[in-house]
């Protein structure tokens, strides 16, 4: 990172109960790297089903629109870093095999709060 960047990290806590919240960040996070920006997703409680393989492939924000596995991806594209909350595995009954390949890995408590407090801007949804 240099002078001019920042850092952005998102927290992703809706779901695919709540379809119509889970394409905006992406779409930010897509906007803070192309700003030059570190851009991070941290998925808790439930926005770590967007992670678990064959959720997002088929959820969409709205009817007609871009299937949110193409907004996780576009994402990759620019290189935003994608980790979940080893807790909210736990929650799900999921483990590190569940993940997509588009994930990052799994980090705890500690490391979500270092990256809270290092961040310039920090997203939650």
């Amino acid at each position: 990172m240099t002078a001019d960047e920042g850092k952005v990290t998102i927290f992703v806590t809706s779901g695919p109960d709540t379809p119509q919240r889970c394409a905006t960040p992406f779409y930010m996070a897509n906007i803070a790297a192309a700003m030059d920006n570190e851009a991070e997703m941290i998925f808790q409680i439930d926005g770590v089903l967007l992670m678990k393989k064959g959720v997002a492939d088929n959820l969409f924000a709205k009817e007609g629109g871009k299937s949110i596995i193409d907004f996780i991806r576009d994402a990759k594209d620019v290189d935003v870093e994608m980790r979940v909350c080893s807790a909210a595995l736990q929650l799900h009954d999921m483990t590190e095999d569940d993940l997509i390949e588009e994930c990052d890995g799994v980090v705890g408590a500690a490391y979500m709060t270092d990256v809270g407090l290092e961040s310039e801007l920090v997203l939650t949804y």
